[in-house]
């Protein structure tokens, strides 16, 4: 928080700039009411902070826009009656919204319906990490990097326009998570490596998935170089289940590893790709997957 206020908050009221806030879920202590939060208590200091714990309607160079802080059982009624009422053109809000991707890949099943606000020309929502938009629902997405959900996944801040109504993303260069595919037999690989600037992920979290790791002393020295980066997180992922006694069996059994039978399928499978570029795919997948088991 002591961070936070240096390098924003400070900023901000010395550049005389007004922040309007709301509370999300994160920011409200219990689930049925938004009266004891975070932003009220810990942002109180700032003359040119305000925050908005009940849905809001304010006007910005005439344009209306809504302002909804998280729902719950003590705002839903009146929240509701607002959003049939008002005439604004655009809702600012902290929603979970059914069907939209929470991360890349990994879409809502449960939440609240859209259609109270199917007549909005535009509704802007923070919650979900991924940035996604479907129709008039604009799920702003994260402005940095938090989970290894985030990886490889554009992070930014995002600027409305009150004249055009028009959203504009500006990305964020700086990324902390980080992984490599070691796999020395692959020249492309080696060639990375040889002009990799390390500097680059100091301080940062860095995955090493092992495809195929035959010199042991190359091995070495590029985690070597790793540690040299002060990461925050290092870990190594690496295929051992042939050595373990569970993929064994008995011999008359013939079980098949699980690398062994996705090889077989490939091998078998009618395509025109390259097959060895498959398998190396699947080890991948297989190796970093085992790790989140």
């Amino acid at each position: 928080m002591q961070s936070c206020k240096s390098y924003f908050f400070d900023k901000a009221e010395a550049l005389g700039i007004d922040i309007h806030m709301i509370p999300g879920n994160h920011d409200t202590y219990f689930k049925n009411t938004n009266k004891v939060n975070s932003p009220e208590l810990l942002l109180a200091q700032y003359d040119n902070v305000t925050i908005y714990p009940e849905v809001t309607e304010l006007t910005f160079d005439e344009r209306k826009i809504l302002f909804v802080p998280w729902i719950c059982s003590e705002n839903y009624d009146d929240t509701m009656r607002v959003l049939k009422e008002t005439d604004a053109e655009a809702v600012f809000g902290h929603f979970e919204f059914s069907g939209f991707q929470m991360y890349k890949g990994v879409t809502n099943d449960h939440g609240s319906d859209i259609s109270p606000f199917s007549r909005f020309e535009l509704v802007c929502s923070g919650h979900y990490h991924h940035r996604s938009r479907t129709d008039n629902i604009l799920y702003l997405g994260n402005p940095y990097e938090i989970t290894w959900s985030d990886y490889e996944d554009p992070r930014g801040f995002n600027i409305y326009d009150t004249y055009d109504h028009s959203v504009e993303f500006l990305q964020n260069p700086y990324t902390i998570f980080h992984k490599f595919h070691f796999d020395d037999t692959d020249p492309s690989f080696r060639s990375l490596l040889d002009d990799f600037d390390y500097s680059s992920i100091n301080n940062s979290c860095v995955k090493v998935i092992v495809v195929s790791k035959n010199d042991f002393a190359y091995f070495d020295a590029f985690i070597d170089n790793l540690y040299q980066c002060n990461l925050i997180e290092l870990k190594i992922l690496e295929d051992f289940s042939e050595f373990e006694d569970d993929a064994v069996g008995e011999v008359e059994v013939n079980l098949e590893d699980t690398m062994t039978l996705l090889n077989d399928y490939v091998d078998n499978v009618a395509t025109d790709l390259d097959r060895d570029k498959l398998k190396s795919v699947l080890r991948t997948l297989y190796v970093e997957a085992q790790s989140e088991a």
